[in-house]
């Protein structure tokens, strides 16, 4: 168990963090900070600390309609359309230039912001956002039409083809979990199909989607083709999502929070994409190297202080293995140095937020109530930020709110199974479908058993296999549409069929 005591004061930010934090609050339109229209702000919270330590904007709707008017003046004048696929391909590379320049500031930031440790941050948040960049910009040159001999004329009378289109002005709004990763997986994909875009970073963590648009500028993308709007997701997010000159919303974040989106875009049938919660599985089947799977579900859960919409939190291990499994994932969890973001030695900081942090307690009191038996952790960690221990629940009952509810949050939920077929119905006993990994050394029970889970990826003997090549996406009501990949870029093109007699 995690000691209060190990919770060590926030070290000292860099002279680079403390100067782009004190900038006054602004918004990105149109290539230029603006300031907003009221001059209203939130507070922008350290959650290793719990102190205040910036503010940003709080949009009203004339902000947001400035952003989207630049946004569709942008579109439609061919700024960003008009240019060669190449060239559109060479600015997105500029960009994951500037990005690989400024890891450091861009890493310290998020953690600061997010209270996800440096490792993370840098080690991985980073990189992936270079590499997404890099990718989506090979597809600026790709997106090919297709000619179509009609059926139903003669042969050579029609010249028929069709065309592959930019969708037009794109709503994007972010979560506070993977905020520049999150934005940028967004952006690369809708610059790369010839979009602009009005962009809303979470409330909670705007500061290194504020610091892209410095990025954004430098880069040489024309004005208006990215403009960025801090503010709630009830009013600026609504404001957004409702307007009449926005094409696609693209929103990642909790199920409840996608539903208002979906219902409030179909006023004006906007095309929406959705990657919302999860509840993924962990199916450990009685062939497994004990301490090796152990170490990937301990991952799983505990990565981002759990915050991760594709985070292991249901592990169901054979009857066979369960005991020693379990003893070498509580052992996996002593091993998650909790502590301030930017100490070098933290592996899991704090949750986002007093919200998030409230949230997650009481799901582990629930649980505990309900009969839930804590194997390890399962309490508040001293000192003045967010933090949670790693928890992991055994004696757990599928009907409990701990098993059946999305906690986003460093708690794993354990049971055994004894075949696969119940197993899967387990799995599949939830309203979600975003994700499940599968461990085992048996290729076809392997294979058989992906085959039932309703989820939209599937791993094999890993945590994550996620890649920016590979379609991202969920069932049931983990959302609908995919991210990333040749799916990801269909989402961002519209579809013309031309026909002419000749």
């Amino acid at each position: 168990m995690n000691e209060i005591s190990s919770i060590a004061a926030q070290p000292a930010y860099s002279e680079t963090a403390r100067r782009l934090i004190a900038r006054d609050p602004a918004l990105f339109i149109d290539g230029a900070w603006t300031a907003s229209t009221h001059g209203k702000t939130l507070p922008v919270i350290d959650p290793s600390t719990g102190k205040e330590i910036a503010r940003i904007v709080d949009a009203s709707d004339t902000d947001v309609d400035r952003a989207v008017a630049a946004a569709r003046t942008a579109f439609d004048d061919g700024r960003w359309t008009g240019l060669a696929p190449y060239a559109r391909a060479r600015l997105i590379e500029k960009l994951a230039d500037l990005l690989e320049a400024h890891t450091d500031e861009l890493a310290e930031l998020e953690s600061i912001d997010n209270g996800k440790p440096m490792s993370l941050s840098g080690g991985y948040d980073l990189p992936r956002c270079v590499a997404t960049l890099r990718y989506m910009a090979g597809w600026a040159t790709k997106l090919a039409g297709q000619t179509i001999e009609p059926a139903m004329h003669p042969t050579g009378t029609f010249h028929s083809y069709v065309r592959r289109e930019p969708i037009g002005v794109c709503a994007q709004i972010v979560p506070w979990n993977y905020p520049l990763m999150m934005a940028v997986q967004k952006v690369a994909v809708a610059l790369a199909a010839g979009c602009t875009i009005v962009l809303k970073p979470a409330e909670q963590t705007s500061l290194t989607v504020l610091r892209l648009a410095d990025l954004v500028a430098e880069s040489g993308i024309p004005s208006g083709v990215l403009n960025i709007v801090t503010g709630l997701g009830e009013t600026a997010g609504d404001r957004l999502v409702r307007h009449a000159y926005v094409d696609k919303v693209a929103f990642t974040g909790s199920t409840e929070v996608g539903k208002i989106i979906n219902r409030a875009a179909t006023d004006t049938l906007k095309r929406v994409t959705l990657e919302l919660g999860g509840k993924s599985p962990v199916i450990v089947l009685p062939d497994v190297d004990i301490a090796a799977t152990a170490a990937g579900a301990a991952r799983s859960i505990f990565a981002n202080a759990g915050q991760v919409c594709i985070a292991g939190s249901r592990l169901y291990a054979h009857r066979d293995v369960f005991d020693r499994l379990l003893e070498a994932v509580a052992d996996n969890a002593k091993d998650w140095k909790v502590g301030p973001s930017l100490a070098p030695d933290t592996k899991m900081g704090p949750l986002v937020s007093a919200e998030q942090h409230e949230r997650v307690l009481s799901y582990i009191d629930s649980g505990k109530k309900a009969g839930a038996s804590v194997l390890t952790g399962g309490e508040a960690l001293g000192g003045d930020g967010y933090f949670v221990s790693p928890t992991v629940l055994v004696d757990v009952k599928p009907d409990m709110k701990v098993v059946k509810e999305e906690i986003f949050g460093p708690v794993l939920v354990a049971q055994r199974f004894d075949d696969l077929d119940e197993v899967a119905r387990a799995a599949n006993d939830t309203p979600y479908g975003l994700a499940a990994s599968v461990w085992t050394r048996d290729i076809s029970a392997m294979h058989r058993l992906t085959a039932k889970i309703k989820a939209g990826m599937v791993w094999g003997n890993c945590p994550s296999g996620a890649d920016i090549a590979l379609p991202f996406g969920g069932y049931k009501q983990s959302g609908f549409g995919r991210e990333n990949g040749s799916q990801g870029i269909e989402a961002y093109l519209e579809t013309k069929t031309v026909s002419i007699m000749l």
